[in-house]
């Protein structure tokens, strides 16, 4: 077997594997296995580590998952870590900070790192939501300021 991390999808919301754990590592499937060294920045003893992918599996059905075990957890963070560029990966981002806008729980800290040019690199929050707007994104490239988009800074536009 080439993977050795639970799929998010298959494991207990309560799972043993993560119960204990203060933090969980939410990985893009194939960083297992493409950038193994990754795992390396986060320890085992810390963190409790899902898998997912999101060209196999239906982002509502992995974010309905993973609401079910904040919901039962207590954790103080929440780390996501994909590779950048894909399409897929892209929506593993998306999907946490949908939970975490559905679930209210502001608490528990959340960072997004991407594998940029074999490189670990961190995403801020703001990249994340804005990431997602095609619109705001195309602004920013123009050079254009966002300043009346501001007022959606917490709760992004419908």
């Amino acid at each position: 077997m080439v993977y050795r991390i639970p799929r998010l999808i298959d494991i207990n919301a309560k799972s043993r594997l993560f119960r204990d754990k203060d933090k969980l590592l939410i990985i893009g499937r194939c960083v297992e296995v493409e950038h193994p060294w990754v795992l390396e920045e986060f320890p085992s003893e810390e963190y409790g580590v899902l898998s997912v992918c999101l060209e196999a599996e239906h982002v509502n059905m992995a974010g309905f998952k993973l609401a079910g075990i904040l919901a039962r957890g207590n954790y103080s963070e929440v780390v996501v870590v994909t590779v950048d560029g894909s399409l897929h990966c892209t929506q593993l981002h998306w999907m946490v900070e949908e939970v975490f806008k559905i679930i209210s729980r502001e608490e528990i800290n959340r960072k997004h790192y991407v594998i940029y040019h074999g490189k670990l690199r961190e995403v801020s929050l703001e990249a994340v939501r804005t990431s997602r707007y095609l619109y705001k994104v195309d602004r920013i490239i123009r050079g254009e300021r966002l300043s009346e988009d501001k007022q959606h800074k917490d709760h992004w536009p419908r």
